[in-house]
């Protein structure tokens, strides 16, 4: 199992400190640092500015969202920063949510699957360097009756193949990135119910396209907070938690409470929902379980955190990406620190 960095959204007043995260994880030897993008910062910006102040490290979009870019867009970021950064460019892909897809960026939020499917199916042409065409749904290349014809991606990728990752976090949507993706982008990825959320669904996926799990990157962003007051490090996690199975979409639209339900988390996820929608933040953070900050979270000395890493690597995760807590550099570089050396004690390094 490998580590990675989850950077988050830039622009929070703490870029000078997230480059020199970045930095330190490169430095440590950890594997990937991912930015995200929401409608503040954008990720490839982010990811160019780490690229060039780092040198080992990859650089990976967790995600770029696809209602904001046609897909050839795409397909020419992705091989642009690859070139740039001598072939460490990972390209994450997601639908976002239909807050943003259509409050942001003015794309309707159907059919989210098949949008996906041939999104990718666009982004790998271009970025072989084939020539562009394509017939679909929602797609057509190059446009019928005009001036446009097939054109092929100048620029040459330091690679023949950018690793592809897709975040998924329904049934559906797991199964279909294990037929079309190289991994997986995930959140609130708990050890103790990863088959039934999890790892079957994207089986059924990898067994659709007569594959395995064997290669296949399962890449959890995992928070961490490093400490010996137990109650103390789940409470900072507690408003995170609510905002995303209480906030984060519609009553009828909100994938991560639909997943905190399938963890068994029936009752609560609509308690934190109703507290959080009614704009009683506190209430919800309140009723958020201490089990699911447990097993959805790394907190703890570092002897707790190195058991906590066994049992990821034992459900089947290949790339831990940890989130850092913390609002000062020292706290979160020391995090990072703690989970270099926990993996070692683990064994896993």
């Amino acid at each position: 199992m490998r580590l990675g960095i989850n950077l988050g959204y830039w622009g929070a007043g703490m870029d000078a400190d997230n480059l020199e995260v970045a930095k330190e994880a490169d430095r440590l030897g950890y594997a990937v640092c991912w930015a995200a993008e929401a409608y503040g910062s954008d990720a490839p910006t982010v990811l160019s500015w780490v690229a060039a102040h780092t040198e080992r490290i990859d650089v990976g979009s967790a995600i770029l969202q696809i209602p904001a870019r046609a897909p050839a867009m795409t397909a020419m970021t992705a091989a642009t920063l690859d070139s740039l950064s001598g072939g460490r460019f990972r390209l994450g892909l997601g639908v976002s949510g239909p807050q943003v897809s259509e409050g942001w960026y003015g794309v309707t939020f159907d059919k989210p699957l098949a949008r996906t499917r041939e999104y990718v199916q666009i982004v790998r042409t271009a970025m072989s360097r084939q020539r562009l065409t394509h017939e679909g749904e929602h797609w057509t290349l190059p446009l019928p009756g005009g001036p446009g014809k097939p054109l092929k991606l100048t620029v040459h990728p330091v690679r023949e193949h950018i690793p592809l990752y897709i975040a998924a976090i329904g049934p559906k949507n797991l199964r279909q990135t294990g037929e079309i993706a190289d991994g997986a982008l995930l959140i609130f990825f708990s050890p103790e119910h990863a088959e039934a959320t999890t790892l079957g669904a994207l089986r059924e996926g990898r067994a659709a396209v007569g594959a395995d799990l064997t290669g296949f990157d399962i890449a959890p962003t995992v928070p961490i907070a490093v400490g010996d007051d137990l109650d103390t490090l789940a409470d900072h996690f507690r408003p995170y938690t609510a905002l995303y199975v209480g906030g984060m979409g519609s009553r009828e639209q909100n994938f991560y409470n639909r997943l905190a339900r399938r963890m068994g988390y029936e009752k609560e996820a609509a308690e934190i929902q109703d507290h959080y929608l009614a704009g009683d933040k506190a209430a919800a953070a309140a009723a958020v379980p201490r089990s699911l900050i447990d097993s959805t979270t790394l907190i703890g000395p570092v002897e707790r955190i190195a058991d906590r890493m066994r049992a990821y690597a034992e459900a089947g995760v290949t790339t831990l990406s940890l989130a850092p807590a913390g609002l000062t550099l020292q706290e979160r570089v020391g995090a990072l620190r703690t989970g270099a050396e926990a993996l070692e004690r683990a064994g896993l390094g």
